[in-house]
């Protein structure tokens, strides 16, 4: 079967570098669906999808858009319009792939028709903004932003290598995509987080249930990898998840800078997927430099990680705020044990070490216990650290009663 590219362009503006990659994707053996996200100018190549069915997928009209000349609602109507009209292509199985082009507003456009389709899918932007802070065009998703290296205004000589890369590099995505392995999809698949001073536990628990057959998926836990792990989890790719380091709520509750939002701990409840969580890191805030750390925190307790990562020890107060938070998130799950590891939470909290805090651990407990609903949440006490092997192998075996109660 010809696997079909849709390609999103503004075609009063970008028309000739739409049909050089479509032109590229053609002769690579694609077919092309090309729409059409401009709202001024004439088009100046055909479209299969046009402007006017975007915008009103996007809850507005092509007229009114033109009215108004407004370029920031009209970016947002034609992105709204753009992510229903390729999720419905996708959904349906008429599209495989999707590259779109453009500056900033074609790469808002092309990311927000993007960032919800399914993992895999191959997706690429040729873009001029493929560089600094692109959070918030990736988000979670497996998106490719490819550098245009010159404007997207034409082809020209340097301009038709990168376009040629471009098409090729999601040619290359398609062929993958036809082969894929399926050699572990058998095995029962765990999430797992983790953080630099949580390492040894999660590599040991994920070594043990390895070793039982299990596939398992770390997460880095720097608030992008906790969001990706929630989505993850709410499309269903897990069959349990190993949830031991749950630093992103002390960012999110203290203002650090690897909050995941508000939302974290709650896609496996929503989902019915049994997890194993644990406290890993809660003591902990994360900022860059020292030279970034807000001046409100000036007289706390800092430790240089690196050159560009502080971290700050939680108060008790602060300790007792973060475990309510989770608390309240976990009082939503249908199947949860809360492994608590009352030596300490992270690598810098433990007896000699510069967070060791017993009053900021015990507050955190405190409000965790007082939180919880004991009838939908196990919580179980064990007198080790959290990087003692004892405590990272009692977690390998919860995750794995629970794979074998949910696989009866």
């Amino acid at each position: 079967m010809t696997a079909t590219v849709a390609l999103l362009a503004a075609l009063d503006t970008k028309a000739d570098d739409a049909a050089f990659l479509k032109a590229r994707l053609e002769a690579n053996g694609h077919h092309v669906l090309v729409a059409d996200i401009g709202v001024l100018g004439s088009p100046g190549l055909p479209s299969d999808v046009d402007r006017s069915t975007i915008a009103e997928a996007g809850g507005g009209s092509l007229a009114e858009l033109q009215a108004r000349r407004d370029r920031a609602a009209a970016v947002a109507t034609m992105a709204a319009g753009a992510a229903a009209v390729i999720s419905e292509l996708v959904a349906d199985g008429r599209v495989h792939a999707v590259l779109a082009l453009g500056g900033g507003a074609g790469t808002s456009i092309g990311s927000a028709a993007m960032r919800d389709l399914p993992l895999g899918l191959p997706k690429l932007i040729l873009t001029t903004v493929a560089s600094g802070n692109t959070a918030g065009y990736v988000g979670t998703s497996d998106l490719v932003l490819f550098p245009s290296i010159v404007d997207v205004a034409g082809v020209n000589r340097v301009s038709a290598i990168t376009y040629t890369r471009a098409a090729d590099a999601l040619s290359g995505m398609l062929a993958g995509s036809r082969n894929p392995d399926t050699s572990r999809q058998d095995r029962p698949l765990v999430a797992a987080t983790m953080f630099g001073v949580t390492t040894p536990c999660v590599l040991r628990a994920k070594e043990t249930l390895e070793a039982a057959g299990c596939e398992v998926l770390v997460f880095h836990a720097t608030g992008t990898g906790g969001r990706t792990m929630e989505r993850l989890v709410a499309q269903g790719f897990f069959d349990a998840v190993l949830d031991l380091t749950t630093t992103e709520w002390a960012d999110e509750i203290v203002g650090g800078i690897l909050s995941a939002g508000p939302h974290r701990l709650e896609a496996a409840g929503r989902a019915g997927v049994p997890q194993v969580v644990s406290l890993g890191a809660t003591d902990m805030v994360n900022f860059g430099p020292p030279d970034t750390v807000p001046a409100r925190f000036t007289g706390r307790r800092f430790y240089q990680h690196n050159a560009e990562n502080t971290l700050m020890r939680v108060t008790p107060e602060e300790a007792e705020r973060i475990g309510a938070a989770i608390a309240g998130k976990l009082n939503a799950a249908r199947d949860v044990t809360v492994l608590v590891p009352r030596r300490g939470v992270s690598a810098l909290d433990a007896e000699g070490q510069p967070f060791a805090d017993p009053a900021a651990r015990e507050a955190l407990v405190t409000a965790l216990r007082k939180g919880v609903d004991d009838q939908r949440v196990r919580i179980e006490e064990l007198d080790l650290h959290i990087n003692d092997n004892a405590f990272a192998d009692t977690a390998a075996e919860r995750v794995l009663s629970c794979l074998k109660e949910t696989r009866r």
